[in-house]
């Protein structure tokens, strides 16, 4: 289906979180380092339940290793609060890589100013900083299911 990249998390109920929607629906999940996380920790555990046992995931060692395996190409989105473009916007097909970045500090600029044609935002009030990580990743996973439901339920 798709592909999830969180860079830098840092809460394990949040990645616990998104790896249960991330196995609930088929997706990958890439982890980037550096991380505090433990990815034994309970609370992690918890969050995913016991779907966790069906969650493709990868853990990376940094980000360089990481794009040294998966070059960013033409089907990479990033998410930040800092463009006006809508995730809904977009047109989402099945095997993109949906990258977010850590809760306190999002992605890193240089990936929403180098790909600012793909760099999406999910709308809210002006006065707030951002969503939970987990909420925003589901928000946007759904979307490309809705998006392409005959390809996912096939």
């Amino acid at each position: 289906m798709f592909e999830v990249a969180l860079l830098n998390p840092k809460i394990p109920q949040n990645v616990g979180a998104i790896g249960r929607v991330c196995a609930c629906v088929g997706a990958k999940l890439h982890a980037i380092a550096p991380t505090p996380i433990d990815f034994s920790d309970k609370r992690l555990r918890r969050a995913g339940l016991d779907y966790w046992r069906y969650l493709d995931f990868c853990l990376w060692d940094n980000v360089e290793t990481f794009l040294a395996e998966n070059p960013i190409n033409d089907r990479d989105y990033f998410f930040t609060t800092k463009t006006d473009r809508a995730y809904f916007d977009a047109k989402f097909e099945v095997g993109d890589r949906l990258w977010f970045g850590s809760e306190d500090a999002g992605l890193p600029e240089y990936f929403w100013r180098a790909y600012n044609d793909r760099a999406l935002t999910i709308p809210m009030k002006p006065d707030f900083r951002s969503l939970n990580l987990a909420n925003a990743v589901s928000i946007v996973v759904y979307e490309g299911i809705r998006q392409n439901y005959f390809a996912f339920n096939a």
